[in-house]
């Protein structure tokens, strides 16, 4: 729920970034969207360090492959959506087997998700302590809650 909820607050701060009304590349959208989300990830990477108290030498092997985590996982989302958006919006007859295997896709997500979440917690508790580990999953819940906060609040601000 709140990684949906992370995904369209993304989504609606990403619009100004996104040319959709041209099938031309715009590399100023493309370069603005790249520097958004590297700011958005560099401050995810504050946040978790100070979260967990991670030191230089745990920022330096734990975000590489924290990042890699969160870009596999991105993937699996937006092809699942790609897939989601093609039966949706279809303008053909959708057969039940195609329907069938879309909301499979769909519920399989999270499972998916888990497994791939599951397989870098041994990578992770290389690098962090045991106690990290475990307010890693937290940690991210407060940076959700942290994201949900502000864009309420700019909410309020532009009314």
């Amino acid at each position: 729920m709140k990684k949906t909820i992370l995904f369209l607050i993304l989504t609606f701060m990403l619009v100004p970034f996104v040319n959709l009304s041209a099938q031309t590349v715009d590399t100023d959208s493309i370069d603005r969207r790249e520097t958004f989300m590297k700011e958005f990830r560099d401050y995810k990477h504050r946040f978790l360090t100070k979260e967990l108290s991670l030191t230089r030498e745990q920022r330096d092997k734990f975000f590489p492959l924290y990042d890699q985590m969160e870009d596999e996982t991105a993937t699996l989302n937006n092809e699942t959506r790609q897939l989601e958006r093609r039966i949706a919006d279809s303008n053909e007859k959708i057969t039940d087997l195609e329907y069938e295997k879309a909301t499979e896709a769909l519920f399989d997500l999270k499972i998916k998700e888990g497994e791939i979440e599951k397989s870098y917690l041994v990578k992770f508790a290389e690098i962090l302590k045991p106690e990290q580990l475990f307010k890693l999953k937290g940690a991210e819940r407060s940076f959700t809650n942290d994201l949900l906060h502000h864009s309420r609040r700019l909410k309020n601000n532009r009314r």
